[in-house]
């Protein structure tokens, strides 16, 4: 998957969740959850594409 593409379905998915929280009667405490979750799903993707990227230039450290 493109960068590019994986940031906006990322980005995405964190405003659908966040508007998902706000229109619900959970608890603030779910709602918090919910967005630290979703949080961490974009920053495992964002950081996935770009090991993906520098493998794909052959660079010499891989980690992001």
């Amino acid at each position: 998957m493109k960068p590019f593409t994986l940031m906006t379905s990322a980005s995405l998915a964190l405003l659908l969740a966040l508007g998902l929280t706000a229109c619900s009667d959970n608890k603030a405490e779910d709602a918090g959850e919910k967005i630290d979750e979703v949080m961490t799903d974009t920053g495992n993707a964002i950081e996935d594409a770009c090991e993906e990227v520098k493998e794909g230039v052959k660079a010499k450290d891989t980690k992001c």
